[in-house]
């Protein structure tokens, strides 16, 4: 059967990051296949992840994993164990789902298949903008209540007295046995303690967890898609303008920015590092955008790189070479975000965006910029 290890975890605490650190540490004959769940209509990270060495993505999109999406689970696994045969697949949620309702369809899956087993329930902490129990949301509660490990990420950033406090919130959780915890190296967490969890608290929830939980924490966030579109010459984005966009945003306001766009300038990341210059078309490249917690970074994709795109289903389906082929470049807009904001703060964000001239096109030409809430 195959291995099924579920990455779970707040809003940027870090899970793509950890997930593509770990596939230097596996043998290069290893087929390792990634299910992700993302808020918003843009394959963002699995473009991240199909250029990186896994075999397989499959993205379900515009919707909560372990509530409306749950029914998908099992043909997008399916497609991945029929066409990538891997020896693991991960699944990544998003930011706001509940992994014991999705531990519970796993373990369902495998009685009625025979083909998976569920390996473990991963949660990740950001450190540095963590909360704690008392004062957070419920579905960052429940994250870290059903799982069996707990990986502390951005710990590096923060004194010793903030680490200690989150650990004691973690030690005060009524969980017998405690939840083992482990601290990330920037990001890097040995794979053998990511790989062959016990995972004992997952196979003991039952329908009363998911009654308990219930399908309405979607509501603590609200997401807004933005499209930037040309109809002249494709010169991309003035990621300069951009820039003071996303210096903008408070961490109490704005969650994630995730998006794709083409720039002839290489934009700069919230330290002042431009982006690698592949030198593939030096007129225009594409760039994958992502902001968490007032910072960013961008990272070049080539332009012919075979990255996801997700298809009308919500899903992406990869091909013999594992990853699915996407639309023409000529028909892809010059940018595409999607912006994960706190409840209430998307309509003052679209506003602002509509309204700040910070999403426009590098050569001053006329581009049409759609702002959309779609959650």
């Amino acid at each position: 059967m195959i291995p099924i290890t579920i990455i779970t975890g707040f809003l940027g605490s870090g899970k793509t990051t950890l997930i593509l650190n770990l596939i230097p540490q596996l043998p290069k004959t290893y087929k390792l296949a990634l299910l992700k769940n993302e808020f918003g209509d843009v394959a963002i990270d699995s473009q991240l992840a199909a250029s990186s060495a896994i075999s397989g993505v499959q993205e379900l999109l515009n919707g909560c994993i372990c509530c409306n999406l749950v029914g998908q689970l099992a043909d997008a696994l399916e497609t991945l164990a029929s066409d990538i045969q891997p020896d693991r697949i991960v699944i990544e949620t998003s930011g706001s789902a509940f992994p014991a309702t999705l531990a519970m369809e796993v373990n369902r899956l495998s009685r009625s298949t025979g083909k998976y087993v569920l390996d473990g329930v991963m949660s990740c902490i950001d450190v540095e903008n963590w909360k704690g129990y008392e004062d957070t949301s419920i579905t960052a509660k429940m994250q870290a209540r059903y799982t069996d490990l707990i990986v502390l990420n951005k710990w590096e950033l923060v004194s010793e007295r903030r680490l200690e406090d989150v650990e004691d919130a973690i030690g005060d959780l009524e969980v017998d046995p405690p939840i083992p915890r482990s601290k990330s190296d920037r990001g890097w967490v040995d794979k053998d303690i990511i790989f062959g969890l016990d995972a004992k608290l997952a196979k003991k929830t039952d329908t009363k967890e998911e009654h308990h939980h219930g399908h309405g924490h979607q509501s603590e966030v609200e997401v807004l898609s933005i499209t930037l579109t040309s109809s002249g010459s494709k010169r991309g984005v003035d990621v300069d303008k951009l820039a003071k966009l996303l210096e903008q945003p408070t961490k109490d306001a704005v969650y994630r920015i995730k998006g794709i766009l083409y720039s002839a300038t290489s934009p700069k990341s919230s330290d002042g590092r431009s982006a690698t210059t592949l030198g593939a078309d030096s007129s225009r490249s594409r760039y994958i955008l992502n902001w968490a917690f007032g910072r960013w970074n961008f990272t070049e994709v080539p332009l012919n790189s075979t990255a996801t795109t997700p298809l009308a289903s919500g899903t992406a389906t990869p091909n013999s070479s594992g990853v699915s082929t996407p639309s023409l470049l000529s028909e892809e807009p010059e940018l595409r975000l999607t912006v994960v904001t706190a409840k209430y703060e998307s309509n003052m964000w679209q506003k602002r965006i509509e309204s700040s001239g910070f999403i426009t096109l590098q050569d001053a030409s006329d581009g049409v910029l759609t702002v959309q809430r779609i959650l």
